[in-house]
């Protein structure tokens, strides 16, 4: 028989967080994962020396390292365009659903995610891809939804941008279908507003339970909105003092509209060196040497003129050459621990890094970071 799915109806899964199986439910109290180790580049828009690359063979050793030193998350950056400027960005890629696959079968314990701009990819081939990884990682597998927000992208795959809001209501519904193929005995027809698709099925379907782990950075009020019912964790790039009443807010209208739970975390840079002042003068070169013709692209894409912005400008700017925007923590490694003590404090219950040099700055946060925040109690 064939079910009929109709766009309107409640289609979000009774999750009820937290779960078990893959390691990012585990109970670390901070949680860690790398980001951004499938572009070139990773967080840092710079021509700062540093021996990473973009080859198989150095992005599979980054992460059976993390792998090894327990970490919870390898989660990449979705890019089809890089920004131009003078290192052109991300520019070079591996794929993420491919490159998750690969990393799946050369892991064992680290939760594997894919990233994935909705746009491009249609939901029946999506669900397919998501289960193929969670098959072939064993269930530790997770998603990163993204919604399309880079204009020249999108225009590569002749698709119109949408504006913002629209566009969440268009992943909303595009992870509807993706969950019902996931989930539906039997073929089904979709009936939405955006996709329209008959006698629908998929299998094999993901080994976890209710459905793979499902992330999302949105941090607007559409994004929010997005998170609080979809997903299991939302990613916040914000300032410290702010997080506290962020990372209550969404936890709260999960629970109250949605009657389920959500986790929150931070991204971005670590430079952490012997002492201070080594740390401060790597994180200025990367700075100094960063391609800020790319940076001004980038601030353009999302709106962020000089006009409107006067003096504040120049640190987007710097923010973004140096972490993607995200929370840097820069410092000797009692510092650094400082960082997460705080971030853990704010209601942040993990953080996804980026690094200048992942291959060696992991080893040596392996040994010089990690002991500290198991005697701060942030790790066990």
């Amino acid at each position: 028989m064939v079910q009929t799915v109709t766009k309107g109806r409640e289609q979000t899964l009774p999750l009820k967080h937290p779960r078990t199986g893959p390691s990012i439910f585990n109970d670390q109290k901070m949680k860690l994962g790398l980001f951004g180790s499938n572009c070139s580049g990773g967080l840092c828009m710079t021509d700062a020396p540093t021996t990473y690359e973009i080859t198989w063979e150095h992005t599979r050793s980054i992460a059976q390292k993390a792998d090894r030193l327990g970490f919870e998350a390898m989660v990449p950056v979705a890019r089809w365009k890089g920004f131009g400027g003078n290192v052109n960005f991300n520019g070079t890629n591996f794929e993420t659903f491919t490159w998750g696959a690969g990393l799946a079968e050369a892991t064992e314990q680290i939760t594997i995610f894919t990233t994935n701009h909705v746009p491009t990819v249609h939901p029946i081939v999506a669900a397919n891809m998501a289960s193929t990884v969670d098959h072939i990682s064993s269930g530790r597998y997770g998603l990163n939804i993204v919604m399309g927000w880079f204009t020249p992208e999108m225009e590569m795959f002749r698709a119109s941008q949408l504006e913002h809001d629209e566009r969440y209501a268009y992943g909303g519904e595009w992870l509807e279908f993706v969950e019902r193929l996931w989930t539906a005995e039997g073929e089904f027809d979709f009936d939405g507003t955006f996709f329209k698709s008959g006698r629908c099925e998929s299998e094999p379907k993901p080994l976890q339970n209710p459905r793979p782990v499902l992330i999302n950075a949105g941090n607007s009020a559409a994004g929010i909105e997005f998170s609080a019912k979809y997903v299991d964790i939302n990613f916040a790039s914000l300032d410290i003092e702010k997080m506290p009443d962020y990372t209550a807010s969404i936890k709260k209208k999960a629970v109250d509209e949605y009657q389920r739970q959500i986790s929150t975390m931070t991204y971005g840079l670590v430079v952490c060196r012997d002492t201070e002042a080594e740390a401060r003068r790597v994180h200025q070169d990367i700075v100094d040497q960063g391609d800020w013709p790319g940076a001004r692209n980038l601030m353009s894409i999302l709106g962020i003129e000089s006009q409107s912005f006067g003096e504040q400008i120049e640190k987007f700017q710097e923010r973004f050459i140096a972490g993607w925007g995200g929370m840097p923590l820069i410092g000797t490694p009692e510092q650094v621990v400082e960082g997460f003590q705080e971030l853990s404090d704010a209601g942040m219950e993990g953080m996804i890094m980026g690094f200048l040099d992942y291959n060696e700055e992991v080893d040596y946060f392996g040994e010089k970071v990690m002991p500290l925040m198991r005697e701060a109690g942030l790790r066990h």
